[in-house]
C-alpha cells in the first residue's frame, strides 16, 4: 500500500506546513529543508485530497475525536468501550486509529493478526461486528512489535488517507482514537475533517494535577482550533474491586510479604460472611484538588463522568472484549453507560436500542 506521503516529501523537516501552504518555504519550519525553495515558488492552490475526504465523510452522521492531555490515562480503553457501547446500541460503528506510533486498538478489539483488504471502494476497514468496523496502522505492521519511526509529514500522510481512501459506508458514529498531546496528528485531523463538521472532542484524563495540568493544554488547543469539547471523562477514578477478589498479605519482620488471603477469607466467611459482597474503594491517585469536575468547572466545559479503575475493565481491555457483555465489570461497566448516554443527549440522538 502507498504509505499516503504524497502531501509533502519525506525528506521534510519536521512540522512541514506542506507545499500547498501560504507559508510553505517562508516560515520557521522550513529553514535549512531542501526542499525549501522548491515549496517557496511552487504554484500554491486548494489541496484535492480535502475534496476527497467531504465525499468520503458525508455517509457519516457524527464524528467525535477522543483526546487526551498526556499518555497512561485510559484513552483507547475508553475509545475502545464507548465504540462497544454504540454498536451495542444498533447503532453503525467506525473505529479510526490515528495514534500511528502506538497503535493499541487492534489489541483492545480482539483484532490482533488481522489485515486490511482492498476493494474497488477503496480500503475495507476489520470488523469486529457486522456494525462496528476498525482502521489502524497496526493492521499494516508486519509484526506487532514493529517501530514506527515517522517524522510529522509521513504520519499527516497516512491519517489523510485513512480519510479518503477507507470506505466505511454508512456510519451513525466515526470514533477517532488520537494519541496524547497536541502534536501533528491533532492539527491534521482537525484540519482534514473541519469541512467535514467534527461533533466535537471527548478529553480523557485521571484525578491528579500532574494529568489535569495537560488537560488545560487539551482544552485551550480544541479553542483554539475551533474544535468543540463535548466533555472531560475522569478515568481511574479510584480503584474499586470486589473484596472477595482482593488478595491479603502480611510483612514479616524481615520485609518478606506472606500471603494471608486464605485465612482473611474463610475469617470473613466464618464472622461476617456479608463482607464478601461488599467492594473495596481506594483513592489511587490524590483528587484532593477537586480532580476532573473541579476542574471543567474552571474552564467552562462539561464534566461527562467518573470511571473507576476497575481490574475487570482492564481485562476486558487486554482481552479485546466489552465490558458490558457479562456482568463482570460491576462498576466501570454502569459508570460507561451514564456517560454514553449522557454523551448522546448532549448531541441529541436517540438511543436506537433498549437492550444496552
Amino acid at each position: 500500500m502507498e504509505n499516503g506521503g504524497d502531501e509533502v516529501p519525506e525528506n521534510a523537516n519536521e512540522h512541514c506546513p506542506g507545499p500547498q501552504s501560504e507559508s510553505a518555504g517562508k516560515s520557521d519550519a522550513c529553514e535549512g529543508c531542501p526542499n525549501q525553495e522548491v515549496c517557496a515558488t511552487a504554484p500554491k492552490g486548494p489541496d484535492p485530497d480535502l475534496v476527497s475526504i467531504v465525499e468520503r465523510m458525508a455517509t457519516v452522521k457524527h464524528k467525535i475525536l477522543v483526546l487526551s492531555g498526556k499518555g497512561g490515562v485510559g484513552k483507547s480503553t475508553f475509545s475502545a468501550q464507548l465504540s462497544f457501547a454504540l454498536a451495542a446500541m444498533d447503532f453503525q460503528v467506525g473505529l479510526l486509529d490515528i495514534d500511528i506510533c502506538g497503535p493499541s486498538i487492534p489489541k483492545m478489539l480482539g483484532l490482533e493478526g488481522q489485515e486490511i483488504h482492498q476493494s474497488n471502494l477503496g480500503w475495507s476497514p476489520v470488523y469486529v461486528e457486522s456494525n462496528l468496523g476498525v482502521m489502524s496502522i497496526g493492521f499494516m505492521l508486519p509484526h506487532p512489535d514493529e517501530a514506527v519511526i515517522w517524522r510529522g509529514p509521513r504520519k499527516n500522510g497516512i491519517i489523510k488517507q485513512f480519510l479518503k481512501d477507507v470506505y466505511w459506508g454508512e456510519l451513525d458514529f466515526l470514533v477517532v482514537d488520537a494519541p496524547p498531546g497536541t502534536s501533528d496528528e491533532h492539527i491534521s485531523i482537525v484540519q482534514f475533517l473541519q469541512a467535514t463538521g467534527i461533533d466535537g472532542a471527548i478529553i480523557v484524563t485521571t484525578p491528579q494535577q500532574v494529568s489535569l495540568i495537560d488537560v488545560r493544554k487539551e482544552v485551550n488547543f480544541c479553542k483554539k482550533v475551533g474544535l468543540p469539547v463535548l466533555g472531560v471523562v475522569e478515568n481511574m477514578s479510584g480503584l474499586c474491586q470486589l473484596l472477595s477478589e482482593l488478595k491479603f498479605i502480611s510483612m514479616t519482620d524481615s520485609g518478606e510479604q506472606k500471603d494471608m488471603t486464605e485465612w482473611v477469607i474463610e475469617s470473613m466467611i466464618e464472622k461476617a460472611p456479608e463482607m464478601l459482597s461488599f467492594i473495596a474503594f481506594s483513592e489511587v491517585f490524590d483528587s484532593s484538588a477537586g480532580g476532573g469536575a473541579k476542574m471543567c468547572s474552571d474552564m467552562g466545559v462539561s464534566f461527562l463522568g467518573k470511571v473507576p479503575l476497575d481490574p475487570q475493565l482492564c481485562k476486558a481491555a487486554e482481552e479485546g472484549r466489552s465490558c458490558f457483555d457479562d456482568s463482570k465489570c460491576l462498576l466501570s461497566a454502569p459508570a460507561l453507560k451514564t456517560i454514553v448516554e449522557k454523551l448522546l443527549s448532549q448531541l441529541n440522538v436517540s438511543r436506537m436500542e433498549e437492550g444496552f
